[in-house]
């Protein structure tokens, strides 16, 4: 640690207020992925209800995660991330027509590549079953081979989309991108579920089959919705086969090794699949609602920090701006940190009350709710690490050094095998184990590569982030006080009341916790808890006098 090391830039680092972390943008990108999640939540609250909790939702779990995953690795995980970075430097240095033709370069590319990619899938989808659900046989891996060749174009189309997204986040527009996964949600909602009436009224088995098509209907509204936005900052698409390009060489270089790094959180539940799908029906879909609801907030303050930290950092390390750099990137990791450390433990306290209000209706009965908050409560304790990692690895892509978190996912995905076979089999914890490991996993990577980027920069705000983390466990005391106590008197017989009292009284402990958090962080001082009020406070101002 640096002697002199504080949260604040030092008052001759006069290129660290050059640029700032833009927490409105934050707020809009937060609030946007807030109704994203909500929505995909009310999806999967819906399909549970229609399907329950067992074999019916365990293949189409695992068929929608095959192209899913395919979606994270190379589209949202590698492609966009690459993308977003070159395309900033492109602009920064050569200006916006460049940049441009870039972008129909990639586009084009991208389109070709994964509409091959989509043909093999369809064809080798029996043999990517065998491999990712090893447990299934019989009827349910013939329904999940069914179910991925119906949805595996959604790579395609989602893929597109997570270009749109990038190519718009780079010219600072986030709300349109970040809004477009709820369409997503609400084309798969609405469609889904009328075609699956329609095949059956009942909603057997064959109605899931409608639940596959409306995937892909809901994939092509988050593409079309961006459209308007991408053609009003000035792109018109063009196709463009000269793909000799520097700035393409340059994404795919980039690519490479962030199809590992980018998405290790991804190819770990992946794995866990694996293992779960040789455990009985219904621990894959189990872990599926658990993994949602801690991806909630996980998207609301890690994703959106990230997805604005990558273009301004990539911009500051392409103009040298280093000091600003170190600050900015500091301030990201402070501001994920005190808001997932209050919410994970909102999340491990009140695990079994929440999922009981949010799935347990209709075919989804008490006993998965319980089973799916064992998995929340272990998933959970890795929040604070994901949410980090969102806004580190994009750092090291920012600063052209790629192969970094590559190599520590690869160590972490060596890492989750082994806990997995520690917890899972020989420990016999079931499904529990994989959540347990995958928290275990995100945790390490983060802590590995905060060491390394410190290192490199030669200091990183230690001191402040320390000093943070101490502040906001005092506050969480109170947040924790209130949490458990309310769980105790309020929600005491929540398992025999209707919904109406149990989202009632939920929803009163959550408030007051979350209330005095946040009273008791402004009280010990944070500074990062100002910033946010006085983003807020300007939010409001405008909204008055527009």
């Amino acid at each position: 640690m640096s002697p002199g090391e504080t949260g604040a830039p030092r008052p001759g680092d006069a290129e660290a207020r050059a640029e700032k972390l833009d927490t409105r943008a934050a707020g809009v990108v937060g609030l946007a992925v807030l109704c994203s999640r909500v929505l995909g939540l009310a999806r999967e609250q819906i399909f549970a209800a229609l399907f329950g909790g067992g074999r019916i939702m365990d293949a189409f779990t695992i068929a929608f995660r095959i192209p899913n995953l395919l979606r994270d690795l190379f589209a949202e995980g590698a492609l966009s991330t690459a993308f977003v970075t070159v395309f900033s430097r492109t602009v920064a240095t050569h200006g916006e027509a460049a940049a441009w033709r870039l972008a129909n370069k990639v586009a084009t590319l991208a389109t070709v590549a994964l509409s091959a990619i989509t043909v093999l899938g369809v064809l080798f989808a029996p043999w990517l079953v065998s491999v990712l659900a090893p447990g299934f046989e019989g009827e349910k891996a013939a329904l999940t081979v069914t179910l991925t060749r119906v949805m595996y174009p959604f790579i395609l189309l989602v893929s597109l989309a997570a270009l749109t997204m990038g190519m718009l986040n780079a010219r600072n527009v986030f709300g349109v991108p970040a809004m477009a996964s709820s369409f997503f949600n609400l084309g798969s909602i609405v469609a889904g579920v009328l075609l699956g009436y329609w095949l059956d009224p009942h909603f057997g088995t064959r109605a899931i089959l409608g639940l596959a098509v409306g995937t892909l209907i809901g994939g092509a509204l988050q593409l079309i919705v961006q459209l308007p936005a991408l053609r009003r900052v000035g792109y018109h698409y063009h196709p463009d086969f000269h793909w000799r390009d520097p700035g393409v060489r340059a994404i795919l270089r980039l690519m490479g090794p962030s199809v590992i790094a980018a998405s290790t959180t991804q190819v770990n539940v992946l794995i866990n699949s694996v293992f779960a799908s040789q455990l009985g029906d219904g621990p894959t879909f189990w872990l599926t609602v658990a993994f949602r609801l801690m991806q909630l907030p996980l998207g609301v303050f890690g994703v959106a920090l990230g997805t604005v930290a990558l273009p301004l950092l990539a911009r500051m390390a392409a103009t040298g701006q280093h000091g600003a750099f170190r600050v900015e990137l500091a301030r990201g990791m402070r501001l994920a940190f005190l808001m997932t450390i209050p919410a994970s433990i909102g999340l491990i306290v009140l695990a079994e009350p929440i999922i009981s209000v949010l799935y347990q209706h209709g075919r989804f009965t008490a006993h998965e709710t319980a089973e799916s908050a064992g998995a929340l409560r272990f998933y959970a304790l890795g929040l604070c690490g994901y949410a980090a990692l969102k806004v580190l690895v994009n750092a090291f892509y920012a600063i052209d050094r790629r192969k970094t978190p590559m190599v520590v996912s690869i160590v972490a995905v060596a890492l989750n095998l082994g806990l997995n076979w520690i917890f899972t089999l020989r420990l016999g914890w079931g499904h529990r184990g994989l959540a347990f490991s995958t928290a275990c996993v995100a945790t390490s990577n983060f802590l590995i590569l905060y060491l390394l980027m410190r290192s490199h920069l030669g200091r990183l705000e230690s001191r402040a982030l320390l000093a943070l983390l101490g502040r906001v466990a005092l506050a969480s005391l109170a947040l924790l006080a209130i949490a458990w106590g309310g769980g105790q008197l309020l929600l005491a017989h929540w398992a025999t009341q209707h919904f109406w009292p149990k989202l009632a009284s939920l929803t009163l402990v959550i408030g007051c916790a979350a209330t005095a958090f946040f009273l008791c962080a402004a009280a010990l001082g944070i500074a990062e808890v100002q910033d946010l009020r006085d983003a807020l406070r300007r939010r409001l101002r405008r909204a008055r006098n527009p």
